[in-house]
């Protein structure tokens, strides 16, 4: 996996993890903000480098386990924030029930939580998210501005989108959308004293009823955040300098 690393002369430190369907430079936008203040580490999912074409996604209990191993092998095994955005916020919750990385806060910004459903209605969920992902990769930008708000996406970020779809394999996308959906989690309380705030858009408010529930349900330090007028994955890419100004507020409200 490849680590990006910028504001390095910087003591805060900050672990940015992307969504699924995009690149790490999805963030250029906070990177030159962040890094005025912050040291900001942004690792390269798997399946999703343009510097590693050839790699696949693995599984979130993998990829965690990998920037585990190179958070500590870096001394860096004490964090001030780890924030993850979607499939990044999946890896958040899975870091940290670890427990191998102290942050002193994380955020998980629409952060995708495990299913509680059977086993075979979670599989046929997985099939339905490839089937779609599939036809956006292999269709052309119409079908993209059907799907996104063109009153806030422009056509160069859609045909950003469908530059990074082309790039993922099959294997990337099914395992990306099963594994986000059911990675392993321990039973009971996550024990980590770790202040956890779960962001979320005001639109997609109803779309992660259960995930507001089950991130409840397993931190005892949990405090919801709900942002007006945004839908998922918004905050960082539409509204970058709002963005970094609530993550410095929730990073100097606990350091």
């Amino acid at each position: 996996m490849t680590f990006h690393e910028f504001g390095k002369e910087n003591e805060k430190m900050i672990v940015l993890l992307h969504p699924l369907g995009v690149w790490w430079d999805v963030f250029e936008y906070v990177i030159p903000i962040l890094q005025k203040d912050y040291r900001v580490i942004i690792p390269a999912v798997p399946g999703h480098d343009p510097d590693r074409p050839y790699s696949s996604f693995t599984s979130v209990e993998e990829i965690a386990s990998e920037i585990e191993g190179w958070l500590i092998a870096k001394r860096y095994g004490t964090v001030d924030c780890l924030y993850g955005c979607s499939m990044g916020g999946a890896l958040v919750s899975r870091i940290l029930a670890d427990g191998l990385i102290k942050a002193k806060c994380a955020v998980m910004d629409g952060g995708i939580t495990p299913y509680r459903l059977p086993k075979a209605l979670t599989y046929a969920i997985g099939v339905r998210d490839f089937c779609m992902t599939e036809l956006g990769k292999h269709s052309d930008i119409r079908f993209l501005k059907s799907v996104f708000d063109p009153d806030k996406y422009s056509e160069g970020d859609l045909l950003y989108v469908k530059k990074v779809l082309h790039s993922m394999s099959a294997k990337t996308i099914w395992r990306g959308f099963y594994s986000c959906n059911n990675y392993s989690m321990p039973d009971g309380i996550v024990e980590t004293d770790c202040i956890v705030y779960y962001w979320y858009g005001e639109q997609e408010k109803k779309a992660r009823k259960s995930d507001i529930e089950y991130i409840g349900s397993k931190f005892r330090n949990v405090r919801f955040v709900e942002n007006k007028g945004q839908d998922h994955a918004e905050f960082f890419t539409l509204h970058p300098k709002e963005f970094c100004s609530a993550l410095k507020m929730t990073i100097d409200g606990v350091t």
